[in-house]
């Protein structure tokens, strides 16, 4: 097995909040050390990224001691935050991910090189997951985790957008990934063209990065 292990040690409010990659009898493991108050920081890190990745760490993993009833007192702040679910994604970075991704999935369709359509096929499906999560106030997440987030979100449409991904990679063919992607967007508010409008606000915008 290559995955690591991931272990989460709460310690007193005198110790320090790290992270930390050793390696115990053959295998990897990822220590994530806590206090308290570092563990609150980086809960609410975690809701405005609106992944909950610690929040999921807290509240399905076993415990293995608590001796002092600070395992209980972060698990249950973890399913607090899980139930309430992430923020909504502002107005104008909804607008700025439906004008993105109308754009990509023109370009994922003309796309006449394979090369180039795959990495179109990234961007849309990353703009896609990103509407349909926020549609239904889910959490968000990377790698791994982002077809699992979508699966549990919307098990049709995610796993629409996961299989028209997969044939774009597989035989370069786009058009299941644009119908679910599609889909998408016109349950977000539809295609956006004509009319978007966005100020300099000292930043680009990447569709793919909105809401992360």
């Amino acid at each position: 097995m290559t995955s690591d292990l991931d272990i989460p040690v709460l310690v007193g409010d005198g110790g320090e909040t790290y992270r930390e990659t050793v390696r115990f009898e053959g295998r990897v493991v990822e220590l994530f050390v806590h206090t308290p108050s570092g563990l609150a920081d980086l809960f609410a890190a975690d809701v405005r990224a609106r992944r909950g990745v610690l929040q999921s760490m807290y509240a399905t993993g076993l415990v293995l001691a608590d001796r002092d009833g600070a395992a209980g007192r972060a698990r249950a702040l973890a399913e607090t935050d899980l139930r309430a679910g992430p923020p909504p994604l502002d107005p104008a970075t909804v607008e700025t991910t439906r004008y993105g991704l109308t754009d990509a999935l023109d370009d994922l369709v003309d796309a006449a090189d394979r090369a180039e359509r795959l990495a179109v096929a990234g961007s849309v499906f990353d703009a896609a997951a990103n509407l349909l999560l926020d549609h239904h106030r889910a959490w968000t997440g990377t790698g791994k985790w982002l077809p699992r987030r979508l699966l549990q979100a919307d098990p049709r449409r995610g796993a629409a957008l996961i299989d028209g991904h997969l044939r774009v990679g597989a035989s370069g063919e786009p058009a299941w990934l644009a119908e679910a992607a599609s889909e998408v967007l016109a349950l977000t508010g539809g295609p956006l063209r004509e009319g978007y409008r966005r100020t300099w606000q000292g930043a680009i915008e990447s569709i793919a990065a909105a809401g992360r």
